[in-house]
């Protein structure tokens, strides 16, 4: 797919993203440990990614504000692409423009709650100090430095 452009979150846009978010994640996404940091929090829109192909919305990464013990971090999800769109690269490309433009805004770390294999991929480890507001596998939870010599998040995750 070569006709997509990637561009960061407008406020229009959010309804389209949200709508996304639903048909792949399904009402069970608000029962996760994960939706407790989105909970009251702001999606920081010039972090979040949006993949387009003409008015068409393919995929979506949302970035949010959280503190992680005494320091911040970003928090990355949910990651959401199109079914008929999977399997051509979209939410691996959004992971690493959103990356990209966390380390820009100087953020020293993003988090998430994922897939190690696939996140793996795209530089992200085991965060075994950080805990999350809920249940959850602690295998699941990993994170990426994004400055040099960035330390490991630690501690609980809030808003």
């Amino acid at each position: 797919m070569t006709d997509i452009t990637y561009r960061p979150e407008a406020p229009q846009d959010a309804a389209a993203i949200l709508d996304l978010t639903d048909r792949a994640f399904g009402p069970g996404r608000f029962a996760k440990a994960a939706d407790r940091l989105r909970e009251g929090n702001t999606v920081l829109r010039a972090l979040s990614i949006s993949a387009w192909r003409g008015e068409a919305l393919l995929g979506s990464v949302r970035m949010w504000p959280v503190k992680v013990g005494d320091g911040e971090a970003v928090f990355l999800g949910p990651i959401a692409v199109e079914a008929d769109a999977r399997k051509h690269g979209i939410g691996q490309r959004l992971v690493e423009l959103c990356c990209e433009a966390a380390a820009q805004a100087g953020w020293g770390c993003v988090f998430l709650v994922g897939d190690a294999p696939y996140f793996g991929r795209m530089g992200f480890a085991a965060a075994p100090d950080v805990r999350m507001p809920g249940p959850v596998d602690q295998r699941r939870v990993l994170w990426k430095p994004l400055a040099e010599g960035a330390a490991a998040p630690a501690g609980m995750a809030r808003v």
